[in-house]
């Protein structure tokens, strides 16, 4: 399986935990927005294979103690399963980010109890969601699932935006907080631009506006913080 990327240590990625992030390449999406378009659009060439990641991993057993799997789409891998098997049995625990677009992935990851925890994105309201990931049109059922699934399940999860100011306006977290209500966590992430992002004149929303939007959401979940707010 190929590797696109490798931070080797990390305090961020997974929360309460000192890890490495693996970047794996594709995605089913096309945000705007993305830092990491280069996995997306394939320009980013692999840098190692499983087996080298996996003698990283061997040296750093009792150094770190999780390993973070995000992309791209990490669930668009049919090695994924494999792949975590295979960490998991070096003793790390394993976050997984996905876009939620692939139930049937996450359910048997969840039923084997493979992953500790689980970072969701939700890109927008239902109306809006094909807008925001780049595409003409999306069944937004796959995502719900995947929702249900995470709210269900008992492995540790969060759900998680990254609001920018051309897409994302009040309404839009009603909507949202209506889509998870009950869940346990929820992040609003500033966007931030950079030179990986796809398309220019984007913006983040103000300090003012993100609080105003997480207290929008307090109304449906418990736990709603910002990330990247100064």
């Amino acid at each position: 399986m190929k590797i696109h990327g490798l931070q080797k240590m990390t305090l961020l990625d997974y929360p309460g935990h000192v890890a490495c992030t693996v970047f794996l390449g594709q995605c089913d999406f096309r945000c705007p927005y993305c830092h990491n378009y280069e996995l997306v659009d394939g320009s980013a060439p692999a840098c190692m294979g499983s087996d080298e990641l996996f003698a990283f991993l061997k040296k750093r057993q009792g150094l770190l103690d999780g390993v973070a799997i995000t992309g791209g789409e990490p669930c668009l891998h049919k090695g994924l399963y494999d792949l975590i098997v295979e960490i998991r049995k070096l003793g790390f625990a394993v976050k997984l980010d996905t876009n939620g677009n692939h139930p049937a992935l996450l359910s048997k990851l969840l039923d084997g109890h493979l992953v500790d925890y689980v970072a969701m994105d939700i890109k927008n309201s239902p109306s809006k969601y094909a807008m925001t990931v780049g595409l003409e049109r999306i069944d937004p059922e796959p995502i719900r699932h995947s929702i249900d699934l995470l709210m269900q399940g008992t492995t540790e999860y969060e759900f998680r935006t990254t609001v920018v100011r051309e897409l994302h306006e009040a309404q839009d977290f009603e909507e949202i907080g209506q889509m998870i209500a009950g869940a346990s966590r929820y992040y609003l992430q500033k966007f931030t631009d950079r030179d990986t992002v796809p398309y220019g004149n984007l913006h983040a929303h103000s300090k003012e506006s993100m609080q105003m939007f997480a207290e929008i959401v307090s109304k449906y979940v418990d736990y709603v913080s910002l990330r990247g707010v100064d």
